[in-house]
């Protein structure tokens, strides 16, 4: 026998002697769920909780909104403004970095010919 059974073993029935009673019967009723008669008690309950006319009403309100949903004509006219937005935005930073880019190489050469002016004065 491996050390690590047996250690596993024993941290088996540590942990088995630290539930309570009745606890793996309890987690297997909690698994399977109530039976038939009790989903039946608690429908019957729900359905006395709702006032009559509920379903109506939740019908006329879905196809309420249904009337509101943007046409295609509105989607494509939302998706060609997002993406209008979106090159607007890509034109711009890249103009953005290219300007910065084109800044620090003419600072970079500008050092460069200040050092060749330099060193043509010390020949």
């Amino acid at each position: 026998m491996k050390p690590e059974d047996h250690a596993w073993r024993e941290l088996r029935a540590h942990a088995a002697a630290q539930l309570p009673g009745g606890f793996a019967e309890r987690v297997l009723r909690a698994a399977r769920g109530p039976d038939a008669a009790t989903w039946n008690q608690l429908q019957t309950h729900a359905a006395a909780q709702i006032r009559p006319g509920f379903a109506e009403r939740v019908l006329r309100a879905a196809r309420a909104l249904q009337s509101s949903v943007p046409s295609f004509r509105d989607q494509l006219a939302f998706g060609a403004a997002v993406a209008v937005a979106c090159v607007i935005a890509v034109v711009y930073f890249h103009g953005r970095n290219t300007r910065l880019a084109n800044e620090r190489n003419l600072a970079g050469w500008r050092q460069f010919a200040a050092e060749v002016q330099d060193f043509d004065q010390y020949r």
